[in-house]
């Protein structure tokens, strides 16, 4: 009898958290090919950066809608709002390395984040460890990565930008760790915000990337 009662009460949990699993894949695919879209469209047209202040302003003022709309219907609106400014400014970023001929940075840069996310998102869900002790060191790291973030805009030396970049992609490679383990282990019940840690993190890691080959090409 205690092993069948065990049974009815975890069985709710699972289904729920393979819900909440599924459907962040989901929406994490089709945001990515959303925002693909957009970065093509942008660079089709050739659209200009849209400059730091716009960025983030955009990128900040989405972010906070999504969060607030995350439990409601909207918020799938939002989701695709943000993501698709994200890739709006990945547009002449790209621009910039295709027209100094660095197509294969950009091609490299794609697999390498592709093959992060999935490495990593892949040891989480067959191994089912518990990442939450990196909460302590994620928070620790935003501040780290935010004093950097004001440096660079005075220090121009390419050293700096290349560890800041390797900064960048550490931590959006915890976060993505930390984040899959909250699913399945039940702490994240809202794929919409889910969703979007994922997705910016996968951002980080692409642009990051992007970085550090350009300069170890001199460019």
């Amino acid at each position: 009898m205690q092993q069948y009662s065990v049974h009815t009460q975890t069985a709710p949990g699972v289904v729920s958290t393979n819900k909440v699993l599924r459907n962040t894949y989901w929406l994490l695919g089709m945001t990515l090919a959303f925002s693909a879209l957009v970065a093509y469209v942008a660079m089709s047209l050739k659209l200009p950066p849209p400059g730091i202040l716009i960025t983030l302003v955009g990128f900040y003022g989405l972010l906070f809608l999504t969060h607030k709309t995350a439990n409601s219907g909207a918020g799938i609106l939002s989701v695709f709002a943000l993501t698709g400014f994200m890739g709006y400014t990945l547009g002449p970023i790209i621009s910039l390395y295709l027209g100094a001929g660095l197509g294969d940075v950009v091609a490299l840069a794609l697999a390498g984040t592709a093959t992060v996310f999935f490495a990593l998102s892949a040891y989480v869900l067959i191994s089912g460890k518990d990442m939450s002790f990196l909460g302590g060191m994620l928070q620790a790291g935003f501040w780290v990565l935010l004093l950097m973030i004001v440096a660079s805009f005075f220090v121009k030396a390419q050293a700096f930008h290349l560890v800041l970049s390797g900064l960048f992609i550490m931590f959006s490679s915890a976060v993505i760790l930390y984040q899959t383990s909250d699913i399945i282990q039940g702490g994240e019940r809202n794929y919409i915000r889910a969703t979007v840690t994922l997705f910016v993190s996968i951002y980080n890691i692409f642009v990051s990337l992007l970085n550090i080959l350009g300069i170890m090409n001199d460019d």
